[in-house]
Order: structure tokens, then C-alpha cells, then sequence
């Protein structure tokens, strides 16, 4: 990658709402028409012999920090979180009624909130649940998001005996500045004593979470901020732009809009950031996560088995995925499925014996195609125009003619992509602004007048 430029009349043209693309179709499709039979339908279809990832959100957080865009609940009353450990129990016995034995895992996350908000015992509990209905296989990628602040040596030697093989840390920036913007007190010495706790422990990957975009970052400070991360050397970094979406969680309201970045200060903070992870051995992963070369993430881009789902980017793709706990989502024989985002709605549910299915959403041939195309694009940076017609017996040419003219003018003469006869490359900008280039095979999107009150911007 070199160094990136950018005019302010393209920034300001690119720099608008749009979707992150962790599914295709997204999340705003789903509907309540699809419903927990539905859903049943497709688990009573899943073999052992099919490998799936799995997903559990723990929601709970002792604080809320005013910049998060996650499902949280905000609770000192620790029993209020034993509660929902039972209840999680509940949810995997009706998940395993309707499952063909035990199915293998391959990708294990646990996400939040704050997975350390229980007790070492408690999350013990919960592993050993797991396993009375999924088999966890010895080679998986076992995960967990980590608050340093919530975390003691304790946790970590735990996860380290349960087989937990990747940790992410939650970082965001260590400026004071910014924390204070953020209500995040998150003191470098700590998180650094965590990180090296972390390291002898022997953990295979450790990535952290930064965000650039938040309030009071400058070029300056944010470059400081890159050189404590680049000292300590994780495996991984996730450079996500923060989502200023206060008109969906009402909390950002306390953030002033006006000691955010501009977009071009804001494109600056990614510049250098990436110019930084460069210099320092990293390879980009998709358009915001930067990885060393032998981190698994490096290698599956090498081999083009890089993939994304509603965990991110990874290196494991299954067709099926089972998402357990609020707000959690999954995909199932060609159908996702997100659970209620209200701990009373789902306590309900379950006690009701009824899986705790808010929405979903089955895919056309149509979404299948356009999903194909969309996370290509967001993991590779490229699309092979060819193998999507072999894959679904298109003329690829002829399906997206529409999109391709419209590419034409827009991003090719803008110079974020270039269209050769089998091959359609995003540049360095480009890269950026992927999910720009995606938006425009986003069929539904057409369909958007105020993208603005559903979608963050693409910087």
C-alpha cells in the first residue's frame, strides 16, 4: 500500500452512509415473518458431520463507555448475570433438541459487552455447557473479547486451560483526551501488563481493537497512540472507523458532534495508521484489520481463504452458523436469524420453551449471487467476474450490467477501482472506501431514501 491521498471533493462525494457488510443481505432486511419454527425447521436439517461457528453474546458491562454501538446491558447487580448464564443453558437445550447430535465446531466466540464480567467459575460453567450439546474441535479458533479494565490474571489462565487460542483486547486509544471524551478509563500500564500476562500464556493470536474517528483524536495524538500499539506487537490489529449513530443508540448523544474529526482529519488518522502497520510488518486484511504474516489472518489472505461473518473477518468459512444469547445472529441452510435484543423478551421466550427468534431473513438466488460478489470484494479487495459466472451460471456481464456502468463512471473514474477483462482490483483509496464500491451491487439499497437513519459513513 503507499501512501494514501486524497482530494476533498472526492472525500466528500464518498465519505457517506452505508453498510459494513458482515451479511448480504443486511441486517435492516431482516423481518418478522420468519419465525422461530422457521428456524427450527433448519436446525432439525443440521448434521454432525458439518462443521458450523458458533456465537454467544455475554451482554454485560459494569460501565457503558458513550462511544459503544454494541447490545449491552449496564449492571453492577452481579446475580442479574447469573440469571442470564441459566438462561443461555436453556437456550442451547431447545437449540439441541432440534440438532442431529452434537454438531463440530470449528470457529468458537465468545462476544459482548464484556465476557470477563463473570466470574472465572461462572465462565467455566458456561464452557462446560457448550460442550453437552456441540462438539469444539481440537484445531478450532476458540475467541474472546477482552475488556483489560474487567480482566484479572485469573481469567486469563482460565481461558488459556479451556483452549482459547485467540484474544482480542479492547484498546480504542490509550490518549487521556480521548478516553475522558469516551467516559473509557483505560490506563496503558495496565493494558500493557495484561497484553505481556497474555504473551506468556501462550496464546496463538492476540489482536487489538483500536478506533480512529472518535472525539478529541488528532493526526498527532493518534500517531502516538500507534506507537505504544506498535511496541507492544500484537498479531492482529482491527482499525475500525467509529459509528456515530446516535439516532440508534441514544447514549452517543453525549458525545459533542462537534469535537469529532472532520473527514479529512479522520482519512488522515487512517493514513497514517496504515502507512505505520506497513512500515512495521503488517499485511492489510480486508478494509480495516491488519495482520503479520504468519498470524492465520495473513496466511488465509495469501490462500485466498479469507471470509467474513457477522464475527469479522476469519479464516474459516462454514455455511452455518449458530448465534446463542440476545441480539445474537446466525445463519442456518441459507436463512439468518437474530435473536431478541431484550433480556425481559428473551427470558420470556425460553420460558415458554420457544427459541428466542426476533426476525430473519431467507435468501433469494439473487442475495446468494450478490452476497458472493459483495464479500469478495470486502475480503479480497478484488473480484474474479469469471469464477462468479462458473459458481452460479451467469453472464456476469449481462447480470450486473447495470452495476458495471455504474462503476464505469463513478469509482473507475475516480481511480478506486479498475475494471480489466477478468478482474475488477480496488486501488489503494479504494480500498478504503470498499464498502462504497460494494453498495453499488446492494440491490436493496436502491430501494433507500434516508440510508442516513439506518447506516454510519463509510470513513
Amino acid at each position: 500500500m503507499t501512501d494514501l491521498q486524497i482530494d476533498a471533493d472526492l472525500l466528500q462525494r464518498y465519505d457517506r452512509p452505508g453498510p459494513r457488510y458482515t451479511s448480504y443481505p443486511t441486517a435492516v432486511e431482516f423481518n418478522e415473518e420468519f419465525t422461530a419454527s422457521h428456524y427450527s425447521s433448519r436446525l432439525e436439517k443440521l448434521g454432525i458431520e458439518q462443521c458450523i461457528s458458533l456465537y454467544i453474546h455475554l451482554p454485560f458491562c459494569e460501565h457503558r463507555c458513550s462511544f459503544c454501538g454494541c447490545n449491552v446491558v449496564v449492571t453492577p447487580q452481579r446475580e442479574v448475570a447469573a440469571r442470564y448464564l441459566q438462561y443461555l443453558e436453556r437456550e442451547m437445550a431447545l437449540v439441541g433438541e432440534r440438532l442431529q447430535g452434537k454438531p463440530s465446531v470449528i470457529q468458537y466466540h465468545w462476544g459482548g459487552g464484556t465476557p470477563t464480567y463473570f466470574t472465572p467459575g461462572q465462565l467455566r460453567v458456561l464452557h462446560e455447557t457448550v460442550q453437552r450439546y456441540f462438539t469444539i474441535l481440537p484445531d478450532a479458533e476458540r475467541a474472546v473479547e477482552i475488556d483489560p479494565r474487567a480482566t484479572s490474571n485469573e481469567h486469563i489462565d482460565l481461558l488459556a486451560e479451556l483452549g482459547f487460542n485467540r484474544l482480542s483486547l479492547g484498546v480504542q486509544d490509550f490518549t487521556p483526551a480521548v478516553q475522558e471524551a469516551i467516559d473509557r478509563n483505560q490506563d496503558e500500564a495496565s493494558t500493557r501488563a495484561l497484553y505481556e500476562y497474555c504473551r506468556e500464556k501462550g496464546f496463538a493470536s492476540i489482536n487489538f481493537d483500536l478506533i480512529y474517528g472518535l472525539p478529541e483524536q488528532t493526526p498527532e495524538s493518534f500517531e502516538r497512540n500507534l506507537a505504544t500499539v506498535l511496541l507492544m506487537r500484537p498479531d492482529r490489529i482491527a482499525l475500525y472507523s467509529y459509528a456515530y449513530v446516535p439516532w440508534v443508540k441514544g447514549h452517543q448523544k453525549k458525545i459533542d458532534e462537534s469535537s469529532l474529526p472532520t473527514a479529512e482529519v479522520k482519512f488522515e488518522l487512517f493514513a497514517r495508521a496504515a502507512r505505520a502497520f506497513r512500515t512495521s510488518g503488517y499485511a492489510q486484511i480486508g478494509m480495516d484489520h491488519f495482520a503479520l504474516p504468519d498470524d492465520e489472518l495473513g496466511q488465509a489472505l495469501d490462500h485466498r481463504r479469507l471470509h467474513r461473518n457477522f464475527m469479522g473477518y476469519t479464516a474459516h468459512r462454514t455455511p452455518n452458523m449458530i448465534g446463542l444469547g440476545i441480539s445474537a445472529i446466525g445463519e442456518v441452510y441459507g436463512a439468518y436469524i437474530q435473536n431478541v435484543k431484550k433480556l425481559s423478551t428473551y427470558y420470556r421466550a425460553l420460558d415458554a420453551g420457544v427459541l428466542p427468534v426476533e426476525k430473519g431473513y431467507v435468501l433469494s438466488r439473487d442475495d446468494r449471487i450478490r452476497r458472493h460478489v459483495i464479500t469478495a470484494l470486502m475480503c479480497n479487495g478484488y473480484l474474479r467476474p469469471g469464477e462468479v459466472a462458473r459458481s452460479f451460471n451467469i453472464r456476469f456481464s449481462e447480470y450486473f450490467a447495470r452495476e458495471l456502468a455504474e462503476l464505469e463512471q463513478g469509482a473507475v473514474m475516480d481511480e478506486l477501482l479498475e475494471i480489466e477483462p477478468d478482474t475488477l482490483v480496488a486501488s489503494p483509496v479504494g480500498r478504503i472506501f470498499i464498502r462504497n464500491i460494494c453498495m453499488v451491487f446492494d440491490r436493496y439499497l436502491r430501494k433507500k431514501k434516508q440510508q442516513g437513519l439506518v447506516f454510519s459513513r463509510t470513513l
